[in-house]
């Protein structure tokens, strides 16, 4: 109940922030930089992430938020929240300077180290995907609403793999099974990526390189509430708020669990210094 109480709420927050992103992007009212971690972020960025972190904080008062655009307390400080909101105020940055439209706001709620609410929106299309934990997965363009769930992929169909539109594809084929027939979706943002597996456009998204536990923690109940999963390059879960830093490892979205992943993908540790 508690969660279902919240999510009509957040969908608006994300919403309004998305739409707020929408007219910078189009009017070109923001400025650009770059953050020591040679990132991007403009003040587009910032503007949305303090619309969120206001309007979560009239919402629930009582519960604290991480975002990607604030300071992060140091893990003794919240290791032990019983929960907490976990903000990406625009996801897809990069696509929003290079003016491809694929960009998206994140907001997830965590309870008890896992992702129990999250919703995406996607501005360009008008899009919102939600879950909560326990009752489904959903897409929402304007009143059309429709419960997602993952491909059912059959023996000898093409395997579908979503990829960056910036990031070079070699690395992603030396991955895969030679066996394999593929056909490779571009789509920017890695939230947006992912929501293609969960409403069954993609039947797989391989993340290689930095990202932060902002970029999944959404995602992550909307793709399991779908019927799929994430999971790091070693196949084993993702954690939420157990390390000083909240990098990720390099992950997959996976869609119809029972397909031979561990023989379709070649699974490679993460040999990458997982940076904030």
């Amino acid at each position: 109940m508690f969660l279902s109480k919240l999510l009509e709420s957040v969908k608006q927050t994300a919403r309004e922030a998305g739409q707020h992103l929408w007219q910078l992007y189009q009017s070109g009212d923001f400025v650009a930089e770059q953050k020591a971690d040679t990132s991007p972020v403009t003040s587009a960025d910032l503007a949305a992430n303090a619309m969120i972190i206001a309007r979560l904080s009239d919402l629930t008062p009582d519960i604290p938020i991480i975002s990607e655009e604030t300071t992060i307390m140091p893990l003794a400080q919240r290791q032990h929240w019983p929960r907490y909101w976990l903000i990406d105020p625009m996801d897809g940055t990069q696509e929003f300077v290079a003016r491809s439209g694929d960009f998206a706001v994140s907001i997830a709620l965590v309870e008890h180290g896992w992702p129990a609410l999250g919703v995406i929106y996607w501005p360009k299309e008008d899009i919102l995907y939600y879950a909560t934990r326990g009752h489904g997965s959903f897409k929402q363009q304007r009143n059309l609403i429709n419960r997602m769930q993952v491909h059912q992929h059959q023996q000898g169909e093409v395997l579908r793999i979503a990829v960056s539109r910036r990031q070079p594809l070699q690395p992603i084929v030396a991955l895969l099974s030679e066996r394999q027939t593929v056909e490779y979706i571009p789509l920017g943002s890695c939230s947006l990526k992912s929501c293609l597996v969960a409403e069954g456009k993609a039947d797989c998204y391989l993340r290689l390189g930095p990202t932060g536990e902002w970029d999944t923690g959404a995602v992550h109940i909307i793709v399991e509430e779908a019927g799929g999963k994430i999971l790091d390059s070693q196949f084993a879960p993702l954690s939420y708020n157990q390390r000083e830093t909240l990098a990720n490892p390099d992950f997959m979205v996976i869609g119809q669990a029972e397909l031979p992943w561990r023989e379709l993908i070649q699974a490679k540790p993460t040999t990458r210094p997982l940076v904030s």
